[in-house]
């Protein structure tokens, strides 16, 4: 049994994603890898992860397109004259530590103009986990993305939301969606590492995050 890869990615963008990885990476004592960073401009996704997740810079891989612009990868590498090679996108090895990998927006980002993250995704075989907002319109988003994933027969490991309390919701994503609850990160006011690692530690397991083969 070799130590889990897991890529984290959400519905959409916007949903506090990237707050999620950093408190999962502490979490797990993982690594943390974002492939593709669209924008440039103040701090980027991995800054916001080190810093959130306490993480040491030996715990940080690199990304292998820094774009500067904050949009699609596909419009912002057009805009940067740059091509994103999707047969570079191979899972670094991390060692004996566990690795949490960061997609950008949603499953069907483009990266080009024939590939879509979820085809990344499906070629790494790696368990997913999904992360959902619980505002109105999460369920559609959460129940296609589930469906997106199964007909790739991409393994999600569950489902993780950020948000205020929605029972309703949540409820008929994991019934509907047939998918496990990994617990609920709230809005967390002030924001730093030690308000997300107390928050992280309430609202999730570390044995639900267990390596499975």
């Amino acid at each position: 049994m070799r130590l889990q890869q897991i890529v984290v990615t959400g519905t959409d963008a916007g949903i506090g994603t990237t707050i999620f990885c950093a408190g999962l990476t502490n979490l797990l004592g993982a690594s943390y890898w974002k492939p593709i960073q669209a924008g440039l401009e103040g701090e980027t996704d991995t800054e916001l992860v080190a810093r959130l997740g306490s993480l040491t810079s030996d715990r940080i891989v690199p990304e292998l397109y820094r774009l500067r612009t904050p949009t699609s990868p596909h419009h912002s590498a057009e805009i940067d004259e740059v091509r994103i090679d999707a047969d570079s996108l191979n899972v670094p090895d991390t060692g004996e530590r566990q690795l949490v990998i960061e997609g950008a927006g949603g499953l069907m980002v483009p990266l080009s103009g024939s590939t879509l993250y979820i085809d990344i995704f499906e070629r790494w075989r790696l368990p997913i986990v999904l992360c959902a907002s619980t505002a109105l319109g999460t369920i559609n988003q959460s129940l296609l993305s589930i469906e997106a994933l199964r007909k790739r027969h991409i393994d999600i490991l569950g489902i993780a939301f950020v948000g205020e309390k929605n029972p309703e919701a949540v409820r008929a994503i994991c019934e509907m969606g047939r998918v496990r609850w990994l617990g609920r990160l709230p809005w967390i006011a002030p924001l730093s590492s030690d308000t997300l690692q107390a928050a992280f530690n309430a609202s999730f397991r570390r044995d639900d995050f267990k390596p499975w083969r």
